[in-house]
């Protein structure tokens, strides 16, 4: 089971959060657009730190050259692509392969209703992970909401693709439990709910607690519950 954790602020918490057992180690970069957001040489800074885990970098951008800058600048084993699908499409993804061929990609699919299913497929073996995400309507991103979603029709998208997905959305120790034996996902990926209280930083207690409940549930994703 893979585990992702957003978002990063320094090398320290990532070097704590690779020690907990933290599969991939996500940092939201940008330029200032989103309050969250670090700068390239910040994130940089955070992936050098990094000696096992994946360094994931999610941007939010919807221009593809601003996303080709965090990759150029920031050199991450993986891209997350977390604005709205019909920002950057498939065909995004297809040039940015060309431009960066080691380069793995994550595209954020909104679950809200049935067409979910279709942009899901849209990607399909096209990218390297899914992220299923909460979505809230009016909104550029995905994710990032600290509720739920659908976790159905989450499971219904996960067996309908090839790709492995990674259910987002709400998620921390309180009930990754439920949502990996419902989903069956390939991983599992935290942000507001493995937050410190009041603050961006990483609570490391709480996310020891995912890392250790998603773990050891290591669930056959083609079996019935």
């Amino acid at each position: 089971m893979i585990v992702q954790i957003y978002e990063t602020q320094h090398a320290s918490e990532a070097r704590q959060l690779e020690a907990v057992g933290v599969d991939h180690i996500g940092v939201l970069v940008g330029r200032g657009r989103y309050a969250r957001e670090l700068q390239p040489p910040q994130a940089r800074g955070i992936f050098q730190a990094i000696t096992r885990a994946r360094r994931v970098a999610l941007s939010l951008a919807d221009d593809l050259e601003d996303v080709s800058e965090v990759v150029a600048q920031t050199r991450p084993d993986i891209l997350h692509l977390g604005t709205v699908p019909e920002a950057l499409g498939p065909e995004a993804v297809v040039t940015l392969k060309r431009r960066f061929p080691d380069l793995q990609l994550m595209r954020t699919i909104p679950v809200i209703n049935e067409q979910s299913l279709l942009v899901a497929q849209q990607y399909d073996s096209l990218v390297d992970y899914l992220l299923l995400d909460t979505y809230q309507p009016g909104d550029t991103q995905v994710g990032a909401t600290g509720a739920p979603h659908d976790w159905d029709l989450s499971r219904r998208i996960a067996r309908t693709v090839h790709t492995p997905v990674i259910l987002a959305g709400g998620l921390g120790p309180q009930n990754v439990a439920d949502a990996i034996r419902t989903v069956r996902p390939a991983g599992v990926d935290s942000k507001t709910h493995t937050d410190r209280d009041g603050g961006p930083f990483k609570d490391i207690e709480k996310v020891r607690a995912f890392v250790r409940i998603a773990k050891s549930l290591q669930l056959d994703r083609g079996a019935s519950p």
